[in-house]
């Protein structure tokens, strides 16, 4: 019996007459074969990892291999889907059976093979596989099925649905692109029952084990190797360039050969293996007569084996013709006009003969003879990577997408790859003006494998394909593997890398409804983003089952290239930017601050910051005017001049008397007022010469800007009797700001209106206010059209509002807001390292190129006054002689001491002597008071040492020496002494200076070499580290000290990383997150900030964090409710804190629960599995989950996992007395309530923030209880799998499960990620945490005193966990209360703390400022402990001194704090005497009166 596509038998014989050792060679390579692709397939997950989509799952598949042999049934979960259902088609020339209708299946030709092929995410080649299958001769006839992932666990009942009928009658599988874990699950379930061959083909790695052809297999008999053993790694050197990062490319090209050498293999097992590598040649190859191919091959050797004898049918198999491989290049460059005289397609070899025709007569002739656009010849040069399989299955939006760039000006350079061969095309291919000229200078060292005679140079890089650069689809299986390599190739570049994509997984209905969703966002965001790529764009998606392109969104994407290129293009000189800062909340002193933020504090210094940046500007040759040659002008002065500009009384005066305005606050400055900043009084006001530039605009100007469609829009949600905010007495909208040369200063418009000042961002269909939409569309509109035409605009500190306009919630389209107002200009975005969380945002919905800044010093708090007495008293206390009669003196001062800072409410007297329940000082024993003066001791240690930020930092700046030691002494604690630290600090100061010496002597050296004819040199890396520190230091820690000195160092790199971004260039990545926590990884800053892969979450040691902080908070709970275990507990869930802590939150959530993570192979969460009860030894919790906005939008497959874990949990066979998830679900089952088992709730869809921080800073509430009632309203949305039509952002209002778990929440839990930040320095903590408290509490049942049960609140430190200072398991759960005097005590009483804030000039008044918002908002809806208050008024009111910097610093912030302490003795919060409140109401109606004579002279 012989295949048809075996050689034939005598030339066989006659090859292996001309050499006898080639079957031992042959045999050899058999061998290593089948190692490599074992090793391969097991270890990276890889088959064909150059398909169109990924390797990695919308969740990734594991389950226990003895549930997943080939003989075994899984278990199958039910699941929604919303793609089309099945298509079903008989290939032969007979009709076939369709179950789908339930047709008669006796009809189905008996005779015919029944083959099913399940096309993965491949949906859009449905239609070619079934036409393919209908071209097969009679013979081969097959009744073929084809099905799309979504149609495996298709409802009603996905286990008799199409698709499991058919897999259980079929004759051949083949599986193509299988990842999702129930699809798998459900395959496998069912691949027993093929009867057949089974060719499983880039799918999860648990699915290959089904692969069969005859007696050839991929089962595992074991754990299978971890990776190629050396000798196969040695055969697949030749197969690529040796280097580790073209393996995979190494590996398919070894196994293109590998059919045609085991035609010299003898036995039966080595002709199963071929025919296996054959059709996996085939179809790798792809397009209709490979794919028609390939099935002829299976099918033809399925029959040869099940006809038993029947000779003539036998015959007619073995006569049929052997298919012929129909071979595309793995790689080339196509075009629309790029075809033979025929008309078919043409590709060319490499990029330069691709441009010579291009460039050529042949090419333009052939562009006018057919009526095509190209673009000029001088046009930019973009290299567009597209997926081969799309190119030779005849995908059209390919050619759409080339034929769209050349209209838009844009010169494509079409490469088309497997998949994974992306960092070769860029390595070896690819060039630029900037590469070539560091080349020629010496600074650039090219790989080797560079082809010079096969280059072009580019101007820019898009990728269709997403994934990292580095492997593709593979190397999404080690997410940031190869960053280190794609990032060197691209800095080398120093070009935009852009990925833009149709969406292959989703419909454009689904993408405009749901925004990007699942496994895609990964795709195209999450693991892009490692290499630093920016700018993603959605360009399309699914329309039924084909890949369509939606034409503005391409135009969207061709601007943005533009913008980028069009800056790199233009001089400095001549370059025009804009730099935007913030200046909300309003009326409250924040113009210039670095945080118009929603959560964080900026921990910027943005006058000092801007003044930097200025000056580096005019170093680099841009026209900043005068400023930079200016000696009196500052930074200072431009923020006060911006705030007057801010003024709605000088707004309202219209911008031709704004220069004005500022010129008399400048003299008045001069005069000596008091309500002036006294930097105004400098010569020329400390402005440089700046001006003040703007523009007023009418509804009419707006719409020529907008566009009728966006316009229609604005005028609906703003009628002109409402038109918001920044708008002069004439009702026009008016731009304004300072100009400095070719440099236009703004504050960004505030977002909404008086009021409601963020009203926008919670109302998803109403628009930005029309003044904020003329800002923007003036600024970067160009000059000619009657804008400001600024090539890019640079945001200044974190964050703006840009990016939280109403609009997509990932992957904008066209009425997405942020999209229309940043157009295609840059946007440079500079950034605080320590939130990767909401610089996500920034990132994807603000087109933000980010730069990240470092964070201030760390300082110790140290004791003070009261508390330094205190620590004094204590350790006299505790030295004196036992019969002294000074200790009963002692006692005394001690107890009064204690009470008067507060202490004894955290470390309670009467805790020591159980005798007495209200310990007095008298009662208690010598022995008690010893043993709680040693616990005081101990409260007071824990306080002195407590870490903060102190101060706020600059832009570019190194730290001094005396902050080195502050970082270092705050990483290492006690590991490192002060004088080591110091002689470490010194030793890389010496190193550094002898090593500038060095690099200037080598720089001129490698400039010689490079003039020599053959380049010799080897690539040269710089030192990394310390060598010679390592040498004369000892241990591990000065070590790390010493890299820790040497990248602070570079903090230098943030203003050049902004001027490179500027330059249009590109800018390294670097994960997010703070020096404490993470170590060095987020060291240097200047980097465009990434977030971690959401598939990796918790982390190993998160995950035993967690767990232990469960157990912890149940045992807190469980000490005060007489051992009873809380039936129900709500956790928060974060963007920020889940990515610094690489998911305790997360894990928390799980152990509560009762559940644990289970990963695959590579890593990946694919599911939380539920432990059983007799292993976890107590009840289930149950937990409401609350999400941010934020975790929402960026741990969509999290979400999923949860709610999946909720309904088992809910529905499993456990007693509801072990199960509370299970005993609230059936109680809400029995009211009617639907989806019972709903746990994670947030905003609704696209919304953000729960609205209780904006009515506090407003002072538009009036009992604590309606804050609670906010954030319920705000949180009501449910998410899931099962939520919102199966889109996991489209949320479901479920109001009812909401309340009832909020009725049964015993407990809240918290988690902080930093010292950066605490519960008292920003506002979302009370503002969710807080009022979510408060909103259980409100549904607790009054007792006989009409008072309602507290809900106790949980708050861990979670920092600390990467560096020298912590990382272990150990936890501490402390009570609210308690962190709260802990954080006021260490830092907002502390005078090191005010001291350091108020050298901080505005920006350290207004941190100031809202501290004390904040302080209100914890004690409605906490408590806040009276001294608090008493010595918060003392520090910064009462203080003389003090209150007069901050007046004179900030005004508004003063009068906020003023405000504030009134405003908290008016509620009840404080008590105090008469005498302190006169005082105050006399200093607010003094702060009053000063700034409403301000405002009054402009009217």
């Amino acid at each position: 019996m012989r295949l048809a596509t075996q050689p034939n038998s005598t030339k066989r014989r006659n090859r292996i007459k001309h050499s006898t050792s080639i079957s031992t060679i042959m045999m050899l390579f058999l061998f290593l074969l089948l190692l490599v692709h074992k090793a391969i397939v097991s270890n990276i997950a890889l088959v064909d990892a150059f398909s169109t989509t990924a390797l990695i799952s919308r969740r990734a598949f594991i389950v226990n291999k003895a549930n997943i042999s080939p003989s075994s049934s899984l278990s199958i979960r039910k699941r929604r889907f919303s793609r089309q259902t099945i298509v079903t088609r008989t290939t032969s020339l007979l009709p076939g059976p369709d179950l789908a209708t339930k047709q008669n299946e006796d009809e189905v030709d008996a005779d015919a093979v029944n083959v099913v092929l399940v096309t993965g995410f491949e949906s859009f080649n449905r239609d070619l596989y079934e036409k393919a299958g209908a071209l097969l001769p009679p013979e081969c006839k097959i009744n073929l099925k084809v099905f799309a992932d979504s149609d495996i666990r298709s409802p009603p009942d996905p286990s008799n649905n199409e698709f499991s009928r058919a897999l259980r009658k079929a004759d051949i599988f083949i599986g193509s692109l299988i990842f999702d874990y129930d699809d798998v699950v459900a395959v496998a379930s069912l691949l027993p029952h093929v009867r057949g061959p089974r060719l499983v083909f880039e799918c999860a790695t648990e699915l290959m084990s089904f692969n069969r052809v005859g007696k050839f297999n991929m089962e595992n008999t074991g754990d299978g190797p971890q990776g190629p053993p050396p000798a196969v790694k040695a055969i697949l050197s030749k197969f690529s360039s040796g280097k580790e990062e073209d393996k995979i490319s190494g590996y398919l090209k070894m196994l293109k050969v590998g059919p045609d050498l085991l035609k010299f293999i003898p036995g039966e097992k080595a002709s199963d293996l071929r025919t296996w590598l054959e059709s996996y040649r085939f179809w790798n190859q792809g397009g209709m007569n490979n794919v028609k191919a390939m099935l002829q091959i299976i099918t033809q050797r399925w029959l040869l084996e099940s006809q038993n004898g029947e000779k003539e049918k036998l015959a007619a198999l073995e006569s049929l013709p052997v298919p012929q491989l129909e071979v595309t290049p793995d790689i080339g460059l196509l075009h629309p006009l790029l075809t033979t005289k025929e008309g078919t397609t043409r590709f060319a070899s490499n990029p330069k003969s691709y441009l010579e025709w291009r460039l050529s007569s042949e090419c333009y002739a052939e562009a006018d003879r057919k009526g095509f656009t190209l673009a000029p010849k001088d046009a930019p040069r973009i290299a567009i990577l597209l997926y081969r399989k799309h190119v030779i299955t005849n995908q059209r939006y390919i050619i759409d997408l080339i034929r769209m760039f050349e209209e838009q000006g844009l010169m494509p350079v079409p490469v088309f790859i497997n998949g994974v061969e992306a960092h070769t095309i860029v390595r070896d291919w690819l060039t630029s003006d900037h590469e070539i000229n560091g080349v020629e200078k010496g600074t650039i060292v090219r790989d080797s494998t560079y082809k010079a005679n096969e280059a072009v140079s580019v101007d820019g890089i898009v990728s269709t394909i997403g994934f990292p650069l580095v492997g593709g689809p593979a190397g999404s299986m080690e997410a940031g593997r190869n960053v280190d390599i794609a990032s060197h190739l691209l800095k080398s570049m120093d070009v935009p890398y852009i990925v833009a994509s149709p969406l292959l997984l989703q419909s454009i209905p689904m993408w405009k409804s749901n925004g990007v969703l699942g496994l895609q966002s990964v795709v195209l965001y999450s693991l892009p983003e490692l290499d630093g790529a920016i700018d993603t764009v959605v360009l399309g998606g699914l329309v039924g089952d084909k890949i369509a392109l939606v034409p503005e969104r391409v135009r969207k994407l061709c601007s943005r290239l533009k913008g980028w290129i069009g800056i790199r293009r233009t001089p400095p000189s001549e370059r025009k930017i804009s730099i935007m800062i913030y200046g909300f909340p309003p009326n409250v002193g924040a113009v210039g601050t670095a945080a118009s933020s929603l959560r964080h504090e900026a921990l910027l210094d943005v006058p000092n910051s801007l003044e930097h940046l200025l000056r580096r500007l005019h170093e680099e040759g841009y026209n900043i005017g005068d400023f930079a040659t200016d000696p009196d002008a500052t930074g200072q002065s431009l923020v006060a001049a911006l705030s007057i500009l801010c003024q709605d009384s000088v707004i309202a005066a219209g911008v031709d008397r704004m220069q004005k305005a500022v010129e008399d606050r400048m003299q008045r400055a001069r005069d000596g007022d008091a309500t002036v900043p006294e930097t105004l009084a400098r010569p020329g006001g400390g402005l440089g010469g700046a001006k003040v530039a703007g523009k007023e605009m009418n509804f009419d100007d707006l719409e020529k800007m907008l566009g009728k469609y966006m316009m229609k829009k604005v005028r609906r949600a703003w009628p002109e009797s409402e038109r918001g905010p920044g708008v002069n007495s004439k009702g026009e909208m008016v731009a304004s700001g300072l100009q400095l040369g070719n440099v236009w200063i703004t504050v960004q418009p505030l977002l909404g209106v008086e009021g409601d000042p963020m009203r926008l961002l919670f109302e998803r269909d109403l628009t930005p206010h029309p003044q904020y939409c003329a800002c923007y569309e003036w600024m970067h509109l160009p000059e000619v059209k009657g804008g400001h035409g600024v090539q890019a605009v640079l945001h200044l500190g974190m964050h703006g509002t840009v990016e939280w306009l109403p609009g997509q919630p990932l992957g904008n389209d066209r009425q997405s807001w942020s999209d229309e107002l940043l157009g295609g200009i840059p946007n440079v975005y500079v950034y605080a390292a320590n939130n990767p969380s909401e610089s996500i945002l920034a990132k994807r919905r603000g087109y933000g190129t980010l730069v990240s800044y470092n964070v201030p010093p760390y300082g110790r708090a140290g004791l003070y006054l009261e508390l330094a007495n205190l620590k004094d008293l204590v350790n006299e206390y505790r030295t004196a002689e036992t019969s002294s009669s000074s200790r009963k003196e002692l006692r005394d001062a001690i107890f009064a001491s204690c009470e008067k800072a507060g202490i004894t409410s955290d470390v309670p007297l009467s805790s020591f002597d159980n005798s007495h329940a209200d310990a007095s000082i008298q009662s208690v024993s010598d022995e008690a008071f010893d043993l709680w003066v040693s616990s005081v001791a101990t409260y007071l240690v824990e306080l002195e040492e407590r870490l903060f930020s102190s101060g706020l930092h600059t832009l570019g700046s190194k730290p001094t020496e005396k902050e080195l030691c502050s970082y270092l002494n705050a990483y290492f604690k006690d590991k490192l002494s002060e004088d080591e630290i110091e002689d470490v600090i010194a030793s890389v100061q010496r190193h550094s200076v002898s090593r500038a010496t060095h690099d200037a002597w080598w720089h001129s050296v490698l400039s010689w070499l490079h003039e020599f004819p053959q380049n010799f040199m080897g690539e040269v890396t710089p030192s990394a580290g310390n060598t010679n520190i390592v040498d004369s230091t000892k241990g591990d820690s000065k070590r790390e000290a010493a890299d820790i000195v040497t990248l602070l160092s570079k903090n230098t790199e943030e203003l050049d990383s902004v001027i490179n971004a500027l330059n249009g260039g590109y800018v390294l990545p670097a994960p997010g997150g703070d020096l404490l926590r993470d170590g060095t990884s987020v060291l240097p800053t200047g980097r465009n900030i990434h977030a971690l892969d959401p598939y990796r979450m918790p982390s190993a040691l998160a995950w035993a964090r967690g767990e232990r902080a469960a157990e912890e908070i149940i045992k807190q709970h469980q000490s005060s409710n007489n051992g009873a275990f809380p039936e129900t507990v709500a956790v928060t869930l974060w963007g920020l804190d889940t990515i610094k802590t690489r998911g305790e939150s997360i894990a928390i959530v799980l152990a509560l629960v009762g559940a644990r993570p289970v990963k695959e192979g590579t890593g990946r969460t694919v599911n939380f599995e539920l432990i059983p009860l007799n292993e976890l030894g107590r009840p289930r919790i149950d937990v409401l989950a609350s999400l941010s906005g934020i975790f929402r939008d960026s741990f969509a497959n999290v979400v999923d996992l949860l709610d999946d874990m909720f309904e088992r949990a809910a529905a499993s066979d456990e007693s509801p007395d072990m199960n509370y998830i299970k005993k609230h679900a059936l109680e809400l089952e029995a009211d009617g309530t639907e989806r019972p088992a709903a746990r994670l709730f947030s905003n609704p869809p696209g919304d953000y923030g729960s609205m209780v921080n904006e009515v506090v800073d407003n002072g538009d509430w009036d009992k604590s209880e309606s804050l609670g009632e906010i954030w319920t309203g705000r949180n009501s949305y449910s998410y899931g799998r099962k939520e919102g039509g199966g889109g996991t952002r489209s949320g479901t209002a479920r109001p009812d499960v909401l309340n009832k778990l909020l009725a049964t929440t015993e407990r809240v839990v918290q988690e902080i990620d930093s010292v950066e930040y605490g519960l008292t320095d920003i506002q979302e903590y009370y503002a969710n945490t807080g009022a979510l408290k408060k909103a259980a509490e409100n549904r607790k049942k009054s007792d006989e005193s009409g008072q309602k049960k507290k809900v106790a609140l949980s708050v861990i430190e979670a920092f600390g966990g990467g560096g020298a200072t912590g990382g272990g398991t150990d936890v501490q759960v402390k009570d609210v209360e308690d962190v709260l005097r802990l954080e006021y005590r260490s830092k907002f009483l502390n005078p090191k703390w005010r001291d350091a804030m108020l050298q901080q000039g505005s920006g350290g008044a207004y941190e100031v400022s809202q501290r004390f918002t904040a302080m209100v908002g914890w004690a409605a809806t906490a408590e806040v402990d009276n001294f608090v208050f008493d010595q918060a008024a003392e520090r910064y009111a009462l203080d003389e001194e003090v209150a007069k910097k901050l007046q004179k610093s900030n005004p508004e912030a003063f009068k906020n704090v003023v405000r504030r302490l009134l405003e908290a003795n008016g509620r009840g919060m404080w008590e105090t005497d008469d005498d302190t409140l006169e005082r105050l109401r006399n200093l607010y109606s003094d702060a009053d009166d000063l700034i409403e004579q301000v405002a009054s002279s402009f009217r």
